[in-house]
C-alpha cells in the first residue's frame, strides 16, 4: 500500500492539467486535483473559446454591409450584448460540465480550493492535507498590468467577458494578440475603440509583415491605433474615464481594457519554500519531460511559459502522463509549434519569422503575395490578405509560413503538417492548388520577393 494518498496530485484544473490527470488516471495511477475556479481554465472559461464566440458575433456588421455587393438588400440590424453573454455563458456551462465529466469518468478526484504546498509531498487545498509521490504544477498564467495611479478602475481579459454592457468608448491598453482581438471585437459590436501600444507596430514577436498588414488593417475598419503611446494615469470623472497619457494628452472613455501581457500564477503556492526553482517572473524551470529542478514535482502550460497556447499545455500534459505514467517517454518539442491570431483580418503562422530565420539558418528566400480576396472584389471592401514563404536556400525546406486574412488559421492548420514534416519548396510547386481559393497561394508563388546572404 502506497504511503501517499495518491499517485498524482494536479494543482489547477485547466487544459493541460486535465489532460494530464486524465491520461494518468488511464494508465492506472490514483490521481487527485484541484481547482480554486471553474474547471477548465484559462482557455475555456475566461480565454480562447469566449473571445472566438465574441469574434464570430463582430463580424456581421461586415457581413451586412458587403451583403449588399452581392445582391441583398439587408433592413436595419440590432444587436444586444446582453443576449451574446447570455448565450455565451450558456455555451460556457456546458464546456465546464465537459470537463467535469472527463475528470469523473477517468475516476479523477476533484477537489475544490487552491493547493499550496506544505513541504514537496503534501499539499494543502482549503481545509484538506493531502499526499502525492508525484505532482503536478499547471496553474496557467494570469493577466499583468503596470502599477499606475487609478489602475484599479480598469479591467483585463478576465472581466471584459461578463461586462453588463457594450461600452460605447472604450481604450484597449497594449498590442499584442489579446489587445488585437478585443480592438476588433469591440470596434465590430459598434464601440468607439481606441488602441494605444507603446511600441511602434503592434504584434511584437510576429514577422514583421504580419504586424505591418495587421495594424494597417486596424485602422482600415476603424480603430484609432495610437502607437509609442502609453498611459500615465487613470482617473474617474462624472462623464467616463480620464486617460492621461505619457506624452501629456489626455482621452475619455466609458472602459479601458488592459492586455499588456499575462504572468505565470504562482503566488502563494509555496514554490520558493520547498526549494523550487522559479525565475523571477515567476515561471517555473522545466525540462523536455516537464520536469523539475525537484525530481518528484512536474509542471506544464503557461505556468511554464515555454509557448503560452492551450494545444501546448494539452499536449505537454499528455506527454508528461505517458512518459510518467504510461512508460513510453515522450519529451516535448516547441519547434514549428503553429499558431492564430483572431484579429480582424486574422492572422495564421508556423515557424520562423523572416528576421529569426536569418538569424537561425542564414541564407534564405522569402515569398510574398499581397491582394485583395476574391469575395472583396464585389464587396468592395478595401481589405487585404497577406501570404508568406520563408524557404532556408541550402536544402530548399520551407521554415515558416505567415497568412494574413479570412481563414488563415485554417489555412495554416493544414500547412503546418508539412512545414513541421521538412517538406521543401519543391513539394510545395509540385501541389496543384484548388482554385478558385486564396490558400492555392501557398503553392503557387514561384519567384522570392527578396533573399537574405
Amino acid at each position: 500500500m502506497s504511503q501517499f494518498d495518491f499517485d498524482l496530485f494536479v494543482i489547477g484544473a485547466g487544459s493541460g492539467g486535465v489532460r494530464a490527470a486524465r491520461i494518468a488516471a488511464t494508465h492506472g495511477a490514483r490521481v487527485g486535483i484541484c481547482e480554486e475556479s471553474r474547471v477548465g481554465g484559462t482557455c475555456v472559461i475566461r480565454g480562447c473559446v469566449p473571445k472566438k464566440l465574441l469574434v464570430y458575433a463582430s463580424h456581421f456588421a461586415e457581413d451586412f454591409e458587403d451583403a449588399g455587393g452581392f445582391g441583398w438588400e439587408t433592413g436595419p440590424a440590432r444587436f444586444s450584448w446582453k443576449k451574446l453573454i447570455q448565450a455565451k455563458d450558456k455555451e460556457i456551462d456546458r464546456l465546464n460540465g465537459v470537463y467535469l465529466d472527463l475528470l469523473s469518468n477517468a475516476g479523477v478526484k476533484l477537489f475544490n480550493g487552491r493547493g499550496a504546498f506544505i513541504d514537496p509531498h503534501t499539499l494543502r487545498v482549503g481545509d484538506e492535507t493531502l499526499t502525492a509521490e508525484r505532482i503536478l504544477i499547471a496553474t496557467g498564467g494570469t493577466p499583468w498590468v503596470p502599477e499606475i495611479p487609478g489602475i484599479g478602475l480598469a479591467i483585463t481579459s478576465n472581466e471584459a467577458f461578463d461586462l453588463q454592457e457594450l461600452p460605447r468608448r472604450v481604450a484597449i491598453v497594449g498590442g499584442g494578440f489579446i489587445a488585437c482581438e478585443f480592438a476588433g471585437i469591440f470596434n465590430g459590436l459598434g464601440s468607439s475603440v481606441t488602441q494605444l501600444y507603446r511600441g511602434d507596430a503592434v504584434l511584437r514577436g510576429f514577422d514583421h509583415d504580419v504586424r505591418r498588414v495587421v495594424g494597417s488593417e486596424l485602422v482600415k475598419k476603424g480603430v484609432d491605433l495610437k502607437l509609442e503611446a502609453d498611459v500615465a494615469s487613470i482617473e474617474k470623472t462624472p462623464s467616463g474615464l480620464l486617460l492621461t497619457l505619457v506624452d501629456g494628452g489626455s482621452l475619455e472613455v466609458d472602459q479601458v481594457m488592459y492586455a499588456t501581457g499575462r504572468v505565470p500564477l504562482v503566488r502563494d503556492l509555496g514554490l520558493v519554500d520547498i526549494g523550487l526553482n522559479v525565475k523571477a517572473d515567476g515561471r517555473v524551470v522545466v525540462d523536455d519531460f516537464s520536469q523539475t529542478s525537484i525530481e518528484h514535482i512536474y509542471a506544464v502550460g503557461d505556468v511554464t511559459s515555454r509557448v503560452n497556447l492551450t494545444p501546448v499545455a494539452l499536449y505537454e500534459g499528455h506527454s508528461f502522463a505517458d512518459s510518467v505514467f504510461g512508460g513510453h517517454a515522450r519529451p516535448v518539442n516547441h519547434e514549428y509549434v503553429p499558431s492564430a491570431v483572431f484579429s480582424q483580418p486574422p492572422v495564421g503562422t508556423v515557424g520562423y519569422s523572416e528576421e529569426d530565420a536569418v538569424t537561425h539558418f542564414g541564407p534564405i528566400d522569402v515569398y510574398l503575395s499581397e491582394f485583395r480576396a476574391m469575395k472583396h472584389t464585389l464587396s468592395g471592401r478595401d481589405e487585404k490578405t497577406m501570404m508568406k514563404l520563408i524557404v532556408e536556400q541550402k536544402g530548399q525546406k520551407v521554415v515558416g509560413i505567415h497568412i494574413v486574412g479570412p481563414d488563415a488559421p485554417e489555412i495554416v492548420q493544414g500547412f503546418a503538417v508539412a512545414v513541421k514534416s521538412g517538406l521543401t519548396k519543391e513539394r510545395f510547386d509540385c501541389t496543384i492548388g484548388i482554385h478558385p481559393t486564396a490558400a492555392e497561394e501557398l503553392v503557387t508563388m514561384r519567384s522570392p520577393a527578396r533573399s537574405h546572404g
